[in-house]
């Protein structure tokens, strides 16, 4: 199964595609898209959505998944955040794709194992389980992924995968 997650933001958007049976992960791609703090709101939702589409398009993944809102202390970020959410939303059902969300808490348990992990740890496990950790690692031409919003989108697509496993039962394809 090919899993595109997303880590939302209005400056920083990152995205990750992996390619999963349920148990092993291989990395497909994985970046951020980025827009200038200088546009206004629509114009960086229009950067975002291009973007996106774009990668739907390009790597056509038959899942979507997203982080939800976290109640952020600054109501004006978390309705801009959900503006992003809406644009991801809506690009997901244009490409006919069910979107499954989770918490950041459901992501880091997944990942991690411990819901209240730091972003390094993340990344870290985002890493080990993509095996991107040296030559022993099934991948050791790829780069380690340095951008947080890059792993965490990561972290959201091997979320689903573990989530699509379990209730698939013997694992999702």
């Amino acid at each position: 199964m090919r899993i595109v997650g997303i880590d939302c933001g209005t400056e920083k958007t990152g995205f990750g595609v992996i390619d999963t049976d349920g148990r092993t992960h291989q990395l497909v791609s994985a970046g951020v898209i980025r827009t200038r703090t200088a546009d206004l709101l629509e114009e960086r939702l229009l950067c975002i959505a291009s973007e996106l589409r774009s990668i739907l398009e390009t790597f056509a993944p038959e899942a979507f998944a997203v982080e939800e809102v976290f109640h952020a202390v600054n109501a004006k970020s978390a309705l801009k955040l959900a503006h992003m959410r809406g644009v991801a939303l809506l690009l997901a059902a244009e490409a006919g794709l069910k979107v499954s969300e989770y918490s950041p808490l459901e992501v880091k348990m997944s990942v991690v194992g411990y819901g209240r992990a730091e972003k390094q740890q993340v990344q870290m496990m985002v890493h080990s389980l993509l095996e991107m950790h040296g030559a022993k690692g099934r991948n050791p031409d790829l780069q380690s992924i340095e951008s947080f919003d890059a792993t965490d989108a990561l972290a959201v697509a091997i979320c689903h995968a573990t989530h699509a496993k379990i209730a698939n039962g013997a694992g999702a394809r």
